[in-house]
């Protein structure tokens, strides 16, 4: 088994996919994949790339180093960074009142994700973003914000069909697990939709091609963003 083989296997399984959840994402039969994790049949560039973001790791570190030795990030780490990520998009995208509503907050997450790749080809958190309804997002967008509200970070309101979060304190979030780029990308975003109705960020993320391209539940491959247009990545020429 060489390094990538291996240290893919390692990533599927600390994050807890099968070989038939993988194998879907990178449009290979369970069959062919096994053979990719057994060192046996090599991948596209294209692949590796959809399988990092998928796997919440780096094609690097899929690589591994020469010794076979592979660093996958601590998941509980990746959590708290994606907390910071949504605090922050809240300090930035709320309303004049401070207050969010929870499907534009995914949205200002998911286009910081998604942008972040964009430019440097790695995502900001390295999350599995899918296809719902009111997506992209990721499974864990909802356990995140339960923690965040019983850590009293946030605040959450609900009005009428709608839920509102705010932060719980005045002043800026915590930003020490993100880089002074990253906090920079979130706040650009966070402002370009500061004051614009849910409905149209959602109409704006459902035209771009990750979910025009992907199926109803399928995990978005962060690559496709690169095949979008340079103004239609997060709106700022659109708004």
């Amino acid at each position: 088994m060489n390094n990538l083989g291996q240290n893919l296997e390692k990533a599927r399984l600390a994050r807890g996919y099968t070989l038939d959840q993988v194998s879907k994402v990178v449009n290979l039969s369970r069959q062919t994949y096994a053979l990719v994790e057994s060192g046996k049949r090599d991948i596209t560039l294209t692949q590796a790339e959809t399988l990092a973001a998928m796997l919440r790791t780096s094609i690097d570190e899929l690589r591994g180093a020469p010794d076979g030795v592979s660093t996958f990030s601590d998941p509980q780490s990746s959590l708290e960074k994606y907390k910071q990520m949504i605090l922050n998009a809240l300090q930035f995208g709320a309303d004049d009142d401070g207050k969010i509503t929870k499907t534009k907050l995914a949205k200002l997450v998911y286009l910081a994700d998604f942008t972040w790749y964009y430019d440097k080809l790695m995502p900001m958190s390295g999350m599995s973003y899918r296809k719902l309804p009111q997506g992209p997002v990721p499974d864990v967008y909802f356990r995140a914000l339960d923690e965040l509200q019983e850590s009293g970070a946030i605040n959450r309101e609900d009005k009428g069909r709608s839920i509102l979060f705010e932060l719980a304190e005045s002043g800026s979030a915590p930003a020490n697990r993100l880089s002074t780029d990253e906090k920079s990308m979130i706040k650009k975003i966070g402002k370009a939709w500061q004051g614009k109705q849910t409905q149209e960020i959602v109409d704006f993320t459902h035209n771009q091609l990750p979910w025009q391209i992907c199926r109803e539940g399928e995990v978005i491959p962060y690559g496709l963003i690169t095949q979008e247009e340079p103004e239609l990545v997060y709106g700022s020429a659109k708004l």
